[in-house]
């Protein structure tokens, strides 16, 4: 089985030509259509495509024009691809030499050809011989890269191991400062409440102060007023002696003298010196009072149930001087208070020259603004604290990056009275992080950005709004795996880093980012491109920038990249669409040829998507039963009877209808399918020439199966043969084989045995498709082969008499007899016409097959042709 008529090499040394030809194959390759199907757009036949595609001569431009159009069913793209068309036809015409006048070969100096060709073949054959002797090297050296590989990896492991011990590290020290903070934090409760209980402290001291001021004041008239009553007593008892009255008694004359009688001296004595001792009591009990309140100035008591200890006050000290985090006080408006120790060496200031500052002088200009946000929220009372990486700025003028963490004080009355900062120093952490980010976001080994920070840069382009375009150029290094297989991983890496290296230079710059995927395959993502040719300009500078040679240990290295480009708004579109579209245009580059870019076409998108799903579907139909066997009649041109069938087989798909065989087969041999299915052929075939033989007996047709080359590798394929053979009870020489002529003149010893072994079995053997290939006559002599299928393109040369081509009509002949000298029998195909017909005949051809005869057709109608000569 193959999956269509395979292109033969191109014809002529006329360059213009081949490029017109490559282009026009390639059109014809993209497209959905057979070549019989392009011929009945352009007026002719398959044959005449092939012949016009051959390369050897310019094809006229209406044939151009209409095989453009056959290809290209969008009418949006005819246009363009009419005029790169246009231009590589007219590039043809302007370089095409005169024609030389046809001239006659004779046998002489086609014989003088073909031995040329066999020394050729030999030489070929040498220089595949030494080809051989460098894969086995090849292969050694790959050994030991898989042994280098090997080592590598266990080096990596170990770093694994260092990786993973290093994030244990990390996470002790994370849960070490945690603790720290949580002691920090309790050390900041307690501070609290000794600023609250100092502040309770002051107001009852200014409260004894007051009370002392008023006890003295009233102790000052009372002593003022005990020294008037005692200068009254001592006038008054100078008076009494003055004078003259004598004192007597006074509990005796108590009793009888009424209120009414004047008082005596003693009376008048008396009563003063009872009120000078209530006098004196309350002096001494308003002196007790003030002892006590001078004592409590003193020794101050809070007011609340707990008193204060001095102890208290000694152990803020201690905590606030020797503490291993910094710890600094400033005042609501920012200006530094006081600072401990740590703070001090954690900034290279001391403790005055920290009062000069206010704490914005030492904040970095960049972070400034989002700590007094944070003091915002304290004062507005949103939070307690606030916690925040804050970078200082050093007396020697470094930066030091802290974990800060903002506490405001309040008085009784809720406002702000102090801020109290504790401050870690976590610059090197920092670093640590920095660094650890750096690694996991570029590459070790090129130092461009990884995949990862491609993502991060392609996911913000996508998530922010400026951005209204964008564009991706996938690279991937042509021949990259031949050069690391053959010169060593080593040499490949150094290789990597210098196309890293060029990319870096050629590409980087603001709006654009070059990365490295993994392995051989860069991008260059380019945000707001003007448009595809921003896209297309970087491409080419890139392949420019690849073209000079690169020198490495020695050797000079010479390398090309394939790049698929997309450019599209980023409305309507993923990062991942963006991505998975940009990879499979650069496998488009690769397959057009590699060393240039290719764009993102939609049309051949969807055909690369049926193609998909036609692969992905293609197990469960055979299981379904969704293909089918046709068959193409095989004619004895002598009488025109039908000698045997070749088995076509097809696919009737739900979805896509009638499949062809080009539309599946190499997708078949891609997924290796194409070996169970060409078992299914093999034995429906079997058994349909079993069912013929039974019903027609002598006159039944032989079956001729088409073999895979991955089917004809296959170690089963002669078991399978024989099996199917007598399950079916098939004699063997009712089954032919056809193999591609490449597939058999490139086998080496082992296919060569699998193809003894079938002849041994008794199995025809037929080389399909004969005279397009490079075909080794003498190796030719020694495959057990039977049949030799002319290729269809010599067909077209086969017209009426005046309009034939000559080269074509004897390159026929000369088969024809090369092969009947071989003692084996020739089959032409694609026989269109009578014409062809007769002159095969007359030529001495031995059997014929095309439409001029039969189209393919199930098996139940091949029963009608038997027995008779066919008569289009």
């Amino acid at each position: 089985m193959r999956s269509g008529r395979p292109w033969g090499a191109l014809k002529g040394d006329d360059r213009a030509r081949h490029d017109l030809a490559r282009h026009l194959r390639g059109l014809v390759d993209h497209s959905e259509l057979t070549l019989r199907a392009i011929g009945r757009h352009c007026g002719c036949s398959d044959t005449t495509v092939s012949k016009q595609l051959a390369g050897d001569q310019l094809p006229p431009w209406k044939f151009v024009e209409a095989v453009v159009e056959a290809c290209t069913p969008d009418e949006r793209h005819r246009p363009d691809r009419k005029r790169t068309t246009r231009e590589l036809w007219q590039r043809a015409v302007h370089t095409r030499q005169a024609d030389l006048p046809p001239a006659e070969p004779d046998l002489v100096d086609a014989h003088t050809r073909l031995v040329r060709a066999q020394a050729e073949t030999i030489a070929t054959q040498r220089r595949l011989i030494d080809v051989t002797d460098d894969l086995s090297t090849a292969r050694r050296q790959l050994l030991e890269s898989v042994q280098v590989e090997h080592r590598s990896s266990h080096a990596i492991a170990v770093l694994q191991v260092v990786l993973m011990r290093l994030s244990a590290l990390i996470s002790h020290l994370t849960a070490e400062r945690d603790r720290h903070l949580a002691e920090v934090t309790g050390y900041r409760t307690e501070i609290e409440q000794v600023h609250r209980r100092l502040f309770n402290a002051d107001r009852h001291r200014g409260q004894a102060k007051s009370q002392l001021g008023q006890a003295k004041q009233e102790r000052e008239r009372a002593a003022a007023l005990t020294e008037l009553l005692q200068d009254k007593i001592g006038r008054l008892e100078s008076r009494i002696r003055q004078l003259g009255i004598t004192t007597s008694d006074p509990e005796d004359d108590a009793a009888v003298v009424p209120q009414s009688t004047p008082l005596t001296a003693d009376e008048i004595l008396l009563d003063t010196a009872l009120g000078l001792d209530r006098l004196q009591r309350l002096l001494d009990a308003q002196g007790a009072e003030l002892s006590e309140l001078e004592s409590a100035n003193t020794d101050p008591v809070d007011p609340a149930p707990e008193t204060f200890d001095l102890a208290s006050d000694a152990r803020y000290r201690v905590l606030f001087t020797h503490s291993a985090i910094g710890i600094g006080i400033a005042d609501v408006e920012g200006r530094i208070l006081d600072v401990n120790l740590a703070l001090q060496d954690m900034l290279g200031f001391s403790v005055e020259e920290m009062r000069q500052y206010n704490i914005r002088d030492l904040m970095h200009p960049e972070d400034g603004g989002s700590a007094w946000r944070l003091y915002d929220r304290l004062t507005a009372g949103e939070a307690g604290h606030n916690r925040v990486e804050q970078r200082f700025r050093r007396a020697d003028g470094e930066q030091v990056w802290t974990h800060l963490t903002l506490s405001l004080m309040r008085d009784d009355h809720g406002d702000p009275q102090y801020q109290v900062a504790m401050i870690e120093d976590v610059t090197d952490r920092h670093l640590l992080q920095n660094r650890l980010r750096y690694q996991a976001l570029h590459d070790p080994l090129t130092g461009l950005p990884n995949r990862a920070l491609f993502l991060e840069r392609l996911g913000y382009v996508f998530n922010c709004e400026v951005h209204r375009r964008v564009g991706l150029c996938y690279v991937d290094v042509d021949g990259f795996k031949v050069i690391n297989d053959s010169l060593g991983h080593d040499f490949g890496d150094q290789l990597l880093v210098e196309v890293g290296r060029r990319l870096d230079h050629s590409v980087s710059g603001e709006g654009k980012l070059v990365a490295r995927m993994g392995g051989d395959e860069f991008v260059i993502l380019v945000e707001n491109p003007a448009g595809v040719h921003t896209l297309v300009d970087v491409a080419d500078r890139v392949l420019r920038d690849l073209e000079s040679p690169i020198r490495i240990g020695g050797h000079e290295l010479t390398v090309s990249a394939s790049i698929g480009i997309v450019e599209r708004p980023v409305a309507g579109t993923t990062a991942a669409d963006l991505i998975r579209d940009a990879d499979i245009t650069q496998y488009w580059a690769k397959a057009d040829g590699r060393a240039r870019w290719a764009l993102y076409d939609p049309e051949r998108n969807a055909r690369e998507v049926a193609r998909f799903t036609l692969s992905a579907t293609m197990p469960l139909a055979l299981e379904r039963g969704e293909f089918y066997v046709d068959y193409q009649p095989l004619v004895r041109l002598e009488d025109r009877t039908v000698v045997g069938v070749e088995a076509l087989v097809r696919w009737q798909h739900p979805e896509f209808g009638r499949l062809a065989p080009d539309r599946f087969i190499e997708l078949a041999e891609e997924t290796g399918l194409v070996v169970p299915l060409g078992r299914w052929v093999l034995r429906g075939a079997c058994k349909q020439a079993r069912r013929w033989s039974d019903e027609y007996g002598d006159s039944a047709p032989f079956v001729s199966v088409n073999l895979a080359v991955r089917q004809f590798r296959d170690p089963e394929l002669v078991r399978d043969v024989e099996r199917i053979l007598d399950e079916c009870a098939l004699p063997p020489h009712r089954l032919q084989l056809e193999l591609t002529e490449s597939a058999i003149m490139g086998t080496a010893d082992e296919p060569l045995e699998t193809l003894r072994a079938l002849s041994d079995v008794g199995v025809r053997i037929a080389i399909d498709g004969f005279g397009t290939g490079y075909s080794n006559l003498a190796y030719l002599t020694q495959l057990p082969v039977h049949e030799l299928k002319i290729a269809g393109s010599f067909m077209e040369g086969l017209r009426p008499a005046g309009e034939e081509d000559p080269v074509d009509a004897r390159i026929v002949s000369t088969l024809v007899q090369l092969a009947h000298a071989l003692k084996l029998g020739v089959t032409a195909k694609d026989i269109e016409t009578a014409q062809q017909a007769e002159r095969l005949h007359r030529i001495g051809c031995d059997t014929g097959q095309g439409w001029f005869f039969a189209k393919p057709r199930g098996s139940h109608e091949i029963g009608d042709l038997l027995g008779r000569p066919l008569t289009p």
